[in-house]
């Protein structure tokens, strides 16, 4: 693509036509743009449109595309093109940080995301001056420009936070404390000045109170994995600011918003974290400054109101208490039986509170405070953050803690009883309390795993719990009865299971319930309880004690889907995945009426695909029902496929992405269960899963490739008679697969299916090709992954064909090629094979080339009969080798980046494992003491003398087993 106008007009139109709220005019322009997107001065474009339009809009909109066309394509992916040009990568960053600084705030937010996504990738190596480049700019005084340096710094630096030590983070983190940490404090310490000149001047204080926001967060950045020396010898210098502005009150920055966090909050929220972090992890060099941090602290959160824009502010003042009360260093601070009694009624107490912005979000805001509540993103909320405190309180003082809650909890649920209709708050306080009070460990697949013994959880449920469940008006007092069933939920493995099969009949009855949290947390309840585990690793809850009321809930949950707000709640879908998969044939009788209601609602869905978790589970309960529905009844198979055919016809018409790599897998599942031969309907579509472009998302390559193992195994006949012309195309994907290091093993699945499946005579004309491509692919690039992968296959060759057609094809591409393959590859490697089939079909191959391979006794290849058999007896005794060289890191198919759909495996469309020798050969040691008889009756002699001369004495006492197991002597 040139650099000229007429482009630069196009791709203007084609980003204004993405703005559009039509599909009919926006989805094509999408594609135009994501069909040139590969062409080289494509992303220069996008930063000429950005700098020199007149329209905001399209600047800002230019701006976006771009930084989503680095996350797609900036990465370098071993085996796969490169998506960018070098010269188009250089001019890139060339330009970009420039371009970043003289950008209005919302176009440098994007540019600043790309920046960072190109630094992860590039920095330091290839782009060794950002930084230069960056800290240059702190010169500059100008605080547009200082602020866009921070962001980048920011985004570039946060990871920090999260990566696994190691030295290339070590010598990363160093260059840049050498490069900015100076700077930086210089910076920091210039602002605050700044800050008291301009006291007065509310507009200069907002920007300037923004960098000391950035500054600070990168100073939590830069100091978290290890404390930097620099740091470490400037600590008077940060800590003193830090204590300053902690105690500071600038009217002028007070945010007039209840909603809001103002700069002020913002700040200091951020300087208790980074007081936590030193608190927690440096807290000997830390020690001088902590008494007066507590002191801080522990006044801003006597202090501050309970307004929302707090909340960031005090769970994080309240977090660094917790981390603190933690340590045994600080243990005497928190010992005065006055300062517990102070902290719960001042600090924790409050802060349980269900307040009347909690309940607004309960009422109307449930997705967001469902996923604060039930997933543990609630780590910014007051109550997690009373919580945690509760907990670190606990370490050391348990009972005294216990005690002085205790009597709140008495004094909240008698208020509680005096009058139930106006003081239900004091009820969902004291059970939020005896929650944080009893919990000691959790985990997300058991609930609480370890309990305060000093609360009685049964009783407590008993005698407060269990009453709000068994309300007969499930729709009076939603919050408390959300309560009652995440009590269940939390303490499922400490409650006794008769309280359990108490509760279940009285959640089924909840999912009626119009509130979307109470509703939602009745199914995830639910969900949880039925994959508990009991004795003998069976579920805890039987099929048989739930089929009292099973038709009520699956009613129950299919009806809640129809809730307004819930017609696609993930937590209703997963538990009647659940459902189906406890009640396993249970379910037959209503699958008829339940499966059309699935299909309607895929159909729905799949219009516009936004819940990835929903949309799994759907597709999940689909194969639930084809699997034990089929297991009952094979002949369903059709019912299913005439329910969901014109459904799946649709999304692949249609190019649904996200929904393709599903509808491959639960065809496959559909045709696997077939037992005749192939339907017509499949074979009509079998040309059209060869094309290329299917291929090229990574997403689709498992399923697709599962569902051509599929036609290979019940059509390869159909297919070698009625569409030869296909085996091309059908090697042609095997070709591309074997090319690339991460997909190589799937490449691998479908050749051993071509060659367990097609009839013989249907591929001999490509057996050599076959052989000469996985010899480059060897000579190029040869992986302990794909050597594995090679050895399988050819012994399931020689298995297939017999020994002499394999060493005749190695034979026929280089003179005496099988022997080095032998010597090389299948003698020092076969111990790295893993998997009990793939072991047992390179024992029998082996076996094969042993004992039925007539070059192997009496040409120059003898010389290897004895050092196979002795890889062949390590392989059935000895230790598997999983050694993998170090200079091999794969790359996983979900690791690629990028919008295109990660590839999610189905557990219920499973496939089984295939053994291609079923029970014809069910003990590979039994085989190779026969096959062995067998020759030495054909050479008498021949084979006991190779025997005795060279096999090493540990290794002919396991062969001598394995002859006395088979009841026959060699001759």
């Amino acid at each position: 693509m040139e650099l000229n106008d007429g482009n630069l007009r196009s791709l203007t139109e084609y980003l204004e036509k993405t703005l559009s709220p039509d599909p009919a005019v926006r989805r094509p322009a999408e594609k135009s743009l994501e069909s040139v997107e590969g062409n080289q001065n494509y992303p220069i474009l996008l930063l000429t449109v950005l700098e020199k339009s007149q329209e905001d809009v399209i600047r800002v909109c230019s701006a976006v595309t771009f930084k989503n066309y680095i996350k797609r394509n900036w990465r370098i992916i071993e085996d796969e093109p490169n998506k960018i040009s070098d010269a188009d990568r250089t001019a890139i960053k060339a330009n970009i940080v420039n371009l970043m600084l003289t950008s209005p705030e919302q176009i440098q937010k994007q540019l600043s995301d790309a920046i960072s996504i190109i630094g992860r990738e590039d920095f330091p190596l290839k782009w060794p001056d950002l930084l230069t480049e960056m800290v240059t700019r702190f010169q500059s005084g100008d605080f547009h420009i200082i602020n866009g340096i921070l962001r980048t710094a920011h985004s570039l630096f946060k990871r920090y936070r999260h990566e696994f030590k190691s030295n290339e983070l070590w010598s990363e983190i160093k260059l840049v404390l050498d490069t900015f940490a100076q700077p930086l404090t210089e910076l920091f310490k210039a602002t605050i000045d700044l800050c008291q000149t301009h006291a007065t001047d509310v507009n200069a204080l907002k920007v300037l109170f923004s960098s000391l926001i950035l500054i600070s967060k990168l100073f939590y950045s830069l100091n978290f994995q290890d404390l930097p020396e620099f740091f470490e010898d400037n600590m008077e210098t940060w800590m003193t600011h830090f204590h300053n502005l902690l105690t500071l009150d600038n009217q002028l920055l007070q945010s007039d918003d209840e909603e809001e966090a103002g700069l002020l909050e913002l700040l200091k929220s951020q300087i208790c974290d980074n007081a936590a972090l030193y608190a927690q992890k440096y807290d000997e060099e830390f020690q001088p400054y902590l008494p007066r941090f507590v002191t801080a602290i522990w006044n801003l959160l006597v202090t501050t109101g309970q307004e929302v824009k707090y909340d960031l502010l005090v769970s994080n003042a309240i977090q660094f208490l917790a981390s603190v009360c933690e340590r045994p260093h600080y243990k005497n601070l928190f010992e005065d039986q006055n300062i517990l009694t102070s902290i719960c009624e001042k600090v924790i107490v409050p802060n349980m509170e269900f307040r009347t912005a909690d309940e607004e979000a309960f009422e109307d805001n449930s997705e967001e405070y469902i996923i604060r509540d039930l997933e543990g993103s609630d780590i910014d909320t007051r109550r997690r953050a009373a919580c945690d405190l509760v907990r670190g309180l606990c370490k050391f003082f348990e009972g005294p803690v216990t005690s002085i809650f205790s009597g709140y909890v008495n004094s909240m649920l008698t208020e509680y009883a005096k009058n139930p209709g106006v003081n239900w708050k004091h009820k969902d306080a004291a059970i939020y309390l005896v929650t944080s009070l009893a919990s000691k460990a959790q985990t997300q697949k058991h609930g609480i795993t370890q309990a305060n013994e000093l609360v009685n959880l049964s009783e407590f449920f008993a005698n407060h719990i269990l009453v709000d469940l068994k309300s007969p008006n499930v729709n009076e007092f939603p919050v408390l009865k959300a309560d009652a069933i995440k009590y269940v939920m939390t303490f499922r493995s400490q409650l006794p299971k008769e309280q359990l099969l108490e509760a279940v009949p009285l959640l089924v009855s909840h999912l009626q319930a119009e509130s979307i949290v109470q509703h939602t947390y009745a199914a995830h309840a639910l969900e949880r309880l039925f994959t508990m585990r009991g004795a003998n690793n069976s579920t805890l809850i039987s099929p048989a004690e739930i089929a009292p009321f099973k038709e009520q809930l699956l009613n129950n949950l299919f009806k809640a889907l129809a809730i307004p707000g819930s017609s696609e709640n993930e937590y209703i879908m997963k538990a009647i995945m659940r459902s189906f998969s406890l009640l396993q044939e249970a379910i037959v009788s209503y699958i008829a009426n339940l499966i059309g209601q699935l299909t309607h609602k895929l159909l729905l869905v799949s219009k516009n695909p936004s819940k990835p978790h929903f949309n799994h589970y759907l597709f999940e309960s689909l194969c639930l029902s084809i699997r034990i529905t089929c297991k009952a009844n094979p002949n369903t198979v059709n019912d299913f496929e005439e329910a969901l055919f014109p459904v799946f016809t649709e999304i692949l018409q249609n190019d649904v992405q996200e929904f393709v790599p599903y509808v491959f897998q639960v065809m496959s599942l559909l045709l696997e269960i077939h037992t005749d031969s192939i339907p017509s309907t499949y074979m009509a579509l079998f040309p059209h899963l060869l094309q290329p472009v299917l291929w090229e998302r990574t997403g689709n390559i498992p399923p697709l490739v599962r569902l051509l193992q599929a036609y290979l195994e019940k059509g390869a006949s159909a297919i070698a008679s009625s569409a030869a012309d296909k085996i091309p195309g059908l090697l042609g994907v095997f070709q591309k697969l074997i090319a690339s290091k991460a997909n190589d093993h799937q490449g691998f699945y479908l050749l051993n299916s071509i060659v367990e499946h097609m009839p013989p005579d249907s591929i001999t004309q490509y057996r050599k090709q076959i052989f000469i491509l996985l010899f480059q692919r060897l000579q190029s690039s040869k992986t302990t992954k794909f050597v594995k992968s090679f050895l399988v296959f050819i012994n399931l060759f020689s298995v297939k064909y017999g020994a002499i057609a394999l060493q005749e094809v190695f034979d026929s591409i280089q003179p005496k090629m099988f022997g080095m393959v032998v010597e090389k590859i299948v003698i020092p490697e076969v111990q790295k094979v893993s998997g009990p089939v793939e072991k047992k079909i390179c024992a029998v191959g082996i076996i094969k080339v042993l004992t039925e391979c007539p070059a192997m006794m009496d040409t120059e290849y003898t010389k290897l009969w004895t050092p196979l058999l002795q890889a062949l007896i390590g392989l059935f005794e000895l230790p598997e080798d999983d050694s993998i060289p170090d200079d091999e890191h794969f790359i996983d198919i979900e690791d690629t980046p990028g919008y295109q759909t990660a590839f999610s495996q189905l557990a219920f469309a499973g496939k089984k494992e295939h053994d291609p020798f079923g029970d014809s050969v069910s003990n590979p040691k039994i085989l190779l003491a026969q096959s062995l008889h067998k020759l030495s009756t054909a050479c008498p002699g021949r084979v006991l003398s190779m025997l005795s001369t060279s096999l090493p004495p540990e290794a002919l006492q396991y062969l001598q087993g394995y002859l006395q197991a088979a009841a026959v002597q060699l001759v």
